[in-house]
């Protein structure tokens, strides 16, 4: 009787664990032409080698998985994996810590996507690699090495279950010096293992198709970072964060530059229309100006405020005096507010430049008397793009100022989706292998605009990759200043972000 026992017992775990590793491997076929729509995080713990070479941790797994997500990026440096700072040598422990990753994803019934993030001759980080990988016949040999021991390794895993993403953001915008490097990295992995899926993230950083690469028959990632001046306000590592104006969502497609007489081809003035009070606060933020500018600001036709800046060395009300030795100028950035307050009632005010070469401002400002102030960013502006009228509305408080073209959803979509569908039509698949915004920006401004990626991406089929799940873009423990953060095993989560991202 104990041996019938036994035996049923044996029979009824061989069940349950053949039941198990069919769900485990219940993932969506996945190809170089078609990707699916996977939703899911990048995790972060081997991405730097200066910041961390932790193991991954299984729990984050298991979250994702019961939390309905189906996808995991791991953005790695090389020098995690190499031993004594000598390329050619691998450290079989580190490696051992990216197989259980790997096996994770298959116990957990998640897409393992693998990405140097630093490779070998390539990096977006600091300190720079001594040798290129774009020019250098020794890095690219190195790198083509370093995937070929990872194909190698990992042959046999099906697609549905892990893919490779050669290099993280390449900062080329050369496609043909991009897909010489590309083909020598494609054609190590293939020889290892001929059907790896291959992912390559796009040109200028992940942002632009890269439609030389198509002859390799690989997959394609890009960003979900547009605009930056919301994904990444006050940002530590981004030029100037600590000079960007605070974000609001949707945003006005708007140039930063006023043009002066002496670039008249291109010079326009920047006008407001709406419902101007008498005692409304009108302030402007100047930015940079270089040698010479003229400031007028008029309620309807009149004169309101006017003000010069001449440019030269030494200290004087600018932050900082930057000598343009190649136009022989001066180019001061103020980072200076300006204000000016209405005597009468108006219906338009235009801020203009009426001298001299340009200025850039970073944020306007408008008080009405008994509301809060309320901003205009530019944002999505090009050197030479003349302005339209912005519309302004102070009782609409998601949005108070509005242009004929905004970057709103539908300007994502054209910016940021209409490029990567052209791909698409080349049967290469393509994934947001990034995207988020940083733990500074507003809350709700955070959630507005994610939701207008999240469904221009519903809309046009496509995957994507939170840049964490736990830390200052993630759903756990992103220690945002304005959220009412909800216990979660023994995390901090943001039950609004979640849910958001269920719904898509």
């Amino acid at each position: 009787m104990y041996r019938i026992k036994a035996l049923h017992t044996l029979i009824l775990f061989c069940i349950l664990n053949s039941l198990l590793l069919a769900t485990a491997n219940n993932l969506p076929p996945a190809s170089a032409e078609k990707l699916p729509v996977w939703r899911g995080f990048n995790l972060l713990e081997k991405f730097s080698k200066g910041w961390s070479n932790k193991p991954f941790v299984e729990e984050d797994f298991k979250l994702i998985s019961s939390l309905g997500f189906n996808f995991v990026r791991l953005p790695m440096d090389y020098r995690t994996w190499i031993k004594d700072d000598d390329w050619t040598q691998f450290n079989e422990q580190v490696l051992k810590e990216i197989d259980q990753a790997v096996e994770w994803g298959g116990k957990y019934n998640i897409h393992v996507c693998i990405n140097f993030h630093r490779a070998p001759g390539y990096t977006v980080a600091k300190p720079p690699e001594k040798l290129n990988l774009w020019t250098d016949p020794e890095a690219q040999r190195i790198c083509a090495m370093h995937w070929a021991t990872f194909a190698k390794r990992y042959k046999g895993i099906p697609n549905s279950r892990l893919s490779f993403n050669l290099l993280n953001e390449p900062s080329t915008e050369d496609g043909q010096v991009y897909y010489n490097v590309a083909k020598i990295l494609v054609e190590a992995i293939r020889k290892e293992d001929p059907d790896r899926l291959i992912i390559a993230d796009g040109l200028r950083w992940g942002s632009k198709p890269a439609i030389d690469l198509v002859p390799l028959k690989i997959a394609q990632s890009t960003r979900g970072y547009t605009p930056g001046e919301v994904s990444h306000y006050k940002a530590s590592w981004m030029n100037g964060a600590d000079k960007m104006s605070e974000p609001t969502w949707p945003l006005c497609r708007l140039s930063a530059y006023l043009y002066g007489s002496g670039k008249k081809d291109i010079a326009s003035p920047l006008p407001l229309e709406g419902n101007f009070p008498a005692s409304t606060l009108i302030r402007i933020k100047v930015n940079t100006v270089s040698a010479h500018s003229k400031l007028v600001i008029k309620a309807d036709e009149n004169h309101i405020f006017e003000k010069e800046f001449t440019c030269k060395g030494g200290t004087g009300e600018w932050e900082k005096a930057e000598l343009k030795a190649e136009w022989k100028i001066y180019q001061n950035i103020y980072n200076k507010s300006y204000s000016v307050t209405l005597a009468a009632p108006a219906r338009k005010i235009t801020f203009e430049n009426t001298a001299g070469d340009w200025m850039t401002f970073s944020e306007i400002g408008v008080t009405v008397p008994g509301n809060r102030e309320v901003k205009l960013l530019p944002a999505g502006g090009q050197w030479g793009q003349k302005h339209e009228t912005v519309k302004f509305d102070v009782s609409d408080t998601a949005c108070p100022f509005r242009t004929v073209k905004m970057m709103d959803q539908q300007g994502l979509w054209k910016d940021a989706i209409e490029p990567w569908q052209k791909l698409q039509e080349t049967k290469t698949g393509v994934i947001v292998g990034e995207w988020g915004a940083y733990n500074k920006t507003p809350h709700n401004v955070t959630l507005r605009w994610m939701e207008d990626c999240l469904q221009n991406w519903k809309k046009a089929g496509l995957g994507w990759a939170l840049w964490n799940f736990r830390g200052s873009f993630g759903i756990l423990d992103s220690d945002r200043k304005d959220v009412a953060y909800e216990d979660f095993n023994g995390h901090k989560l943001d039950r609004k972000m979640l849910d958001l991202l269920q719904k898509y």
